[in-house]
């Protein structure tokens, strides 16, 4: 069974490089949208999130490609992603029309939810810069070629954007294949992104193009069964270990169709509050399953960038050391350690990461 052959780090510019859209999170704390008088403000997005929690809790080199407006706001976004560490040289800045008719930045009013009232996510994102990047909009030539990246990502969220994103990922995802990058793919299935271009039926037909390029796929088992038509029978939602069965299954069906995979993997999450979740995840690699520790009744603060932290832990622990199953516990502890904070991404250090990978406990660091 053929494993993962990543670069090495000399011989490139970046570890990574992430294609997506990039969101202004407005988030009312513990309030209600319909209610707030204030709104903190984050950045987020589905494939950003990875790039930024493998440079800051990680330590690696990462990029961004994706398009803002040239506004006040696009320059706000610019100085978060500057704050994270991700390197800005492949954002597209589209000139801004004074009243946002032609392109716009992209907003997110995001509840973090509380017990029994679960989070809510209210996007603003049509029109958007990055919604209207299309194929040849980047030089993946120069970028993977004569630059050089190790590790490539992008996801389901970005490909639901408009037909041209859709077009754009699969050209990025065949251009890094071509140089020997590394392709991983979330799918992360929204249906209020598909809803009004297809829905369920063009999801399918865009990521079924897309999945025969990629070498890490990602994605619970809505988005498996969603975005590539795989059914998973037997799921009971309120007892972990049949998820995890009935995953497995859905896998091995999965491979089987999509032999390029290399290695899948997923977050396994039991919501039994809002703010109270089962929490673990599991891999496959190289034939073999492989889960992480189980994390039950984690508390959560906010359940947003959960899954894209797992996928920058697990990305991190295969680029690092290439062991599927040390991979599954990076993934699964910093994903957990993000949700105690606010806002879509990590704010975890590796070190914190470590510690729980090895048990450790929430006494008080003094």
């Amino acid at each position: 069974m053929a494993t993962l052959e990543i670069k090495p780090a000399e011989t490139c510019a970046f570890d990574l490089l992430a294609l997506g859209e990039i969101m202004l999170r407005l988030d009312p704390g513990e309030g209600r949208v319909r209610t707030a008088r204030e709104f903190k403000v984050w950045e987020g997005g589905g494939e950003y999130n990875v790039a930024r929690g493998l440079r800051r809790c990680f330590g690696l080199r990462t990029a961004v490609a994706t398009a803002f407006a040239d506004n006040e706001v696009g320059r706000l976004l610019e100085d978060f992603i500057l704050q994270g560490g991700v390197d800005t040289r492949f954002i597209k800045w589209v000139p801004y029309d004074g009243v946002g008719r032609t392109v716009r930045n992209g907003l997110n009013f995001t509840e973090r939810g509380f017990g029994v009232r679960g989070a809510v996510g209210v996007p603003d994102r049509g029109h958007t810069a990055a919604s209207q990047l299309k194929p040849g909009d980047f030089d993946w030539d120069f970028i993977f070629g004569r630059l050089g990246v190790r590790w490539f990502h992008t996801g389901g969220i970005f490909a639901a954007l408009s037909e041209t994103t859709a077009l754009l990922a699969l050209e990025a995802v065949k251009k890094a294949r071509q140089y020997g990058t590394i392709v991983s793919y979330d799918l992360n299935y929204r249906p209020s992104l598909w809803k009004s271009i297809g829905g369920l039926a063009r999801a399918q037909e865009v990521n079924r193009q897309i999945a025969p390029y990629v070498d890490v796929m990602l994605g619970n088992e809505e988005d498996f069964t969603a975005c590539l038509g795989f059914k998973v029978e037997g799921v009971d939602e309120h007892l972990l270990r049949i998820e995890v069965g009935a995953f497995k299954r859905m896998i091995e069906t999965a491979v089987k169709t999509f032999p390029n995979f290399r290695a899948v993997a997923t977050t396994l999450r039991v919501a039994k509050t809002a703010t109270r979740n089962d929490w673990s995840a599991i891999a496959w690699m190289n034939g073999r399953f492989y889960e992480s520790r189980q994390y039950p009744d984690l508390e959560i603060l906010d359940r947003v960038g959960g899954g894209d932290s797992f996928a920058s832990g697990f990305i991190y622990g295969l680029m690092t050391s290439g062991d599927p199953q040390l991979a599954v516990d990076y993934g699964a502890a910093h994903g957990a350690l993000a949700m105690t904070t606010p806002g879509d991404t990590s704010m975890a250090s590796k070190a914190e990461v470590e510690n729980l990978m090895r048990g450790g406990s929430a006494r008080v660091q003094r």
